[in-house]
């Protein structure tokens, strides 16, 4: 089985370069058939080779095999959580391509392959990026990931804020880009191996008494930077709110879905194959930079969410909340903690595409994505009024959806005032959602008051060739589909302890953690979901509680200022607080 895993990367690539290649001659249905049936040929070999996953696979590219323990070839690892997030990441890719199904009318006109082969191209960097065995290419997946990321969300390039939010993009990723291969430099000058597991065992056999010396902190910073990035950790964060405002549907699906899953998954893939070992970085250290980001991200992710009126970047900012919470569960460093996260990334990947696909409808339907504007105005589409409410709760972690399994193992994993922070920000954040159910798909409470708001999302173009009369079925299934395998995900017998054994197996290799339901995880979840609807009923029935933000609250805002030089600062100052949190002996080290 371990022959077919660069076919990952292969069959989506050679798919792309079909539909580039004929796109112009091509119907599109035909176009869209090919991108569904490539897209989903792809996840349905990712599935094949998971169920296979163990022991894992591992395979170097074109026969080129170590000789005496050494090679030059491209080396891929089939492990569980590799092959776990190409499943999630070609799952999501076919899902977002239904959805646009027959009616996505994005530039360039003529060219009916276009945006099917950028979706293809898109899943393989995913999936490559998932699997690769060595830094460098693990490094060559993220930026072929990040430029056709930046060409999907400024697609539409006679619209100049699309122009400006890839552009932020672009700019802040690369950054990220370039500290990753600045650190993958820096590994390779210590220890002459690129691949990930040699490089722990570089770095172990160099290492001496006194810990990790200032290469080794170095290169931790770059690498670390550089995933936190594609995380969009605060204060890397800028550009996702940005990106979301102004990238198609889809493609939102995809970045909220699982691209940023992806740069939590990295920094969990490097920690544990290259740094965890005595040349590495301390746990102690590791633990107190990725919690102390975590909560600093959790916090100001779910206050950020809370304060727009502008659906999409509300999901967004909601997507760095939780984000917090990953890098949290990751940060404490136990086998308990790893399986509830990959659990909860699972569960927020179905979650989040599917509230982005709802909001698309309302898009274009309606040509806004403004809660004050849309006031009552979705009355009639009840099908997504129920599954935006439902998609909320989840977000909050109402069982028995698998955000509130991971959610309800993590928070006992990281116990104490920690556990406060995964009640809280998951409460805030499903709040937020619930709110705009009410608002926009019950029309209840007075109607907001219109007050001077930089980015309301009130006059928006549809991505459809104009406005909807009627929401296609296929719009209407995805999200369905998505909450549905959200749902099963949290119910299915052996499910939670299946991906606990898959994560131990390649990561720490602790004793092997139940994964299972527990009284105090179904009650911490039924009590997010329930502070969830309160702060819900309370902004609707006191609408100034959210259209009027507290002092203490705008400079925060004002920091998403939409200059791209202040995100770049923002970078440099994140990488700096990194390495001083990292840092031995700093900070209570």
């Amino acid at each position: 089985m371990h022959h077919l895993l660069p076919l990952l990367v292969a069959v989506p690539l050679l798919g792309a370069t079909l539909l580039v290649a004929t796109g112009r001659l091509l119907p599109r249905p035909a176009a869209e058939i090919t991108g569904l049936v490539v897209s989903g040929g792809t996840a349905a070999l990712a599935v094949l080779l998971l169920l296979h996953s163990s022991p894992p696979l591992v395979e170097w590219v074109g026969g080129w095999w170590p000789v005496d323990g050494e090679s030059v070839g491209i080396v891929v690892v089939g492990d569980g959580p590799a092959l776990g997030m190409a499943t999630l990441a070609s799952l999501l890719t076919l899902a977002a391509l239904a959805y646009s199904w027959r009616y996505f009318d994005e530039p360039p006109r003529g060219h009916a392959g276009a945006f099917p082969a950028l979706m293809l191209v898109f899943q393989a960097a995913m999936c490559g990026f998932a699997i690769a065995g060595d830094l460098f290419n693990a490094f060559v997946f993220f930026e072929l990931m990040s430029v056709v990321a930046y060409a999907l969300t400024g697609s539409r390039i006679d619209e100049p804020k699309a122009v400006q939010g890839a552009m932020s993009f672009g700019v802040v990723n690369s950054l990220g880009a370039y500290a990753l291969l600045m650190g993958l430099g820096l590994l390779y000058a210590r220890t002459g191996e690129l691949a990930l597991a040699k490089i722990g065992r570089g770095l172990d056999a160099t290492a001496g008494p006194g810990g990790p010396d200032a290469l080794v902190l170095a290169a931790f910073v770059l690498v670390l930077t550089g995933l936190l990035v594609k995380a969009a950790a605060v204060p890397f964060h800028f550009w996702l709110p940005d990106a979301h405002a102004v990238a198609p549907t889809p493609v939102c699906m995809l970045l909220s879905g699982v691209m940023v899953e992806l740069g939590s998954y990295g920094v969990w893939r490097v920690y544990t194959t290259v740094f965890a070992g005595p040349g590495g970085i301390p746990a102690a250290d590791l633990t107190r930079a990725l919690v102390t980001l975590g909560v600093l991200t959790a916090v100001v992710g779910a206050l950020m969410c809370w304060y727009q009126r502008h659906i999409k970047r509300l999901l967004a900012y909601s997507t760095i909340a939780h984000t917090g919470l990953f890098l949290i569960g990751l940060g404490v460093l136990t086998p308990e903690g790893d399986d509830g996260i990959a659990l909860y990334i699972v569960g927020h990947a179905c979650v989040k595409a599917a509230l982005f696909a709802c909001t698309g409808a309302l898009l274009d339907r309606f040509g806004s994505v403004d809660e004050h504007t849309l006031h009552g105005r979705a009355r009639a589409m009840r099908a997504f009024g129920v599954m935006f409410a439902i998609g909320g709760l989840a977000l909050a972690g109402l069982p028995p959806f698998a955000t509130a399994l991971g959610k309800g193992i993590a928070e006992e994993a990281v116990g104490g005032p920690l556990t406060v922070v995964f009640v809280v920000v998951s409460a805030v954040t499903g709040g937020a959602v619930l709110r705009v159910t009410a608002r926009v798909f019950l029309g209840l409470g007075p109607r907001p008051q219109d007050a001077a708001y930089e980015t309301s999302g009130s006059d928006e173009e549809p991505e459809t060739g104009g406005l909807l009369s009627r929401i296609p079925d296929s719009m209407t299934a995805v999200p369905a589909v998505l909450l549905g395998a959200a749902f099963a995900a949290g119910v299915a017998p052996g499910f939670g302890g299946t991906v606990a054994r898959s994560v131990n197996e390649a990561g720490s290799g602790g004793a092997h953690a139940a994964a299972a339901w527990t009284a105090a995880g179904i009650l911490l979840g039924l009590l997010s979901a329930l502070i969830a609807l309160g702060l819900a009923g309370l902004a609707v029935t006191r609408p100034n509680w959210v259209n009027r933000v507290p002092g203490w609250a705008v400079p925060l805002r004002r920091l998403q200022s939409g200059h791209v030089g202040d995100y770049v600062a923002w970078v440099l100052f994140g990488a700096t607080a990194l390495g001083a949190l990292a840092l031995p002996g700093v900070l209570g080290g």
